[in-house]
């Protein structure tokens, strides 16, 4: 498993969104950062947390030139729905072959109630206008973690 650091060039990803348009890390390059945050399924109860907090400080993001992604393994039909649901800002990506998961190293055995299994870990990524990543966090707490990732692109 290929865990990424600070100072590493962002893989380059191409994948879906909810609306089945497709998104390139290569379309913000000179123009936005990029904070890309990996959760595990759509409307689940930290993944909503997660998404409703970057939601509500979409505003802030803006001021710092900063788009904010999701990616999960769920198709853009979950996507939409989830979007919907909650009146989401958020652009969400349907890594449904989990290409952008293995490159970033977020799809990693997970252990729950003693029983093993694959799934993806909980980063987040602060990716630079030139494609380098400025933070590189696995295993985060959904809880205030919106707010922590502005607070480094401020």
């Amino acid at each position: 498993m290929n865990m990424l650091s600070k100072n590493d060039t962002a893989p380059a990803f191409s994948s879906p969104n909810q609306d089945n348009q497709i998104i390139n890390l290569s379309d913000f390059r000179n123009k936005n950062n990029v904070v890309l945050y990996f959760y595990s399924k759509d409307d689940t109860p930290g993944c909503t947390i997660e998404a409703n907090d970057f939601t509500r400080l979409t505003d802030d993001f803006n001021q710092h030139e900063t788009v904010v992604i999701g990616v999960s393994k769920d198709d853009c039909n979950s996507h939409q729905a989830f979007i919907e649901k909650f009146n989401l800002k958020v652009a969400l990506l349907a890594d449904t072959s989990g290409k952008i998961c293995e490159d970033y190293g977020v799809w990693q055995e997970k252990e729950k109630k003693g029983v093993k299994n694959m799934g993806i870990v909980r980063s987040t990524f602060v990716i630079n206008k030139e494609g380098i990543l400025l933070e590189s966090q696995y295993g985060v707490d959904p809880n205030g973690h919106a707010e922590a990732i502005l607070d480094i692109i401020k």
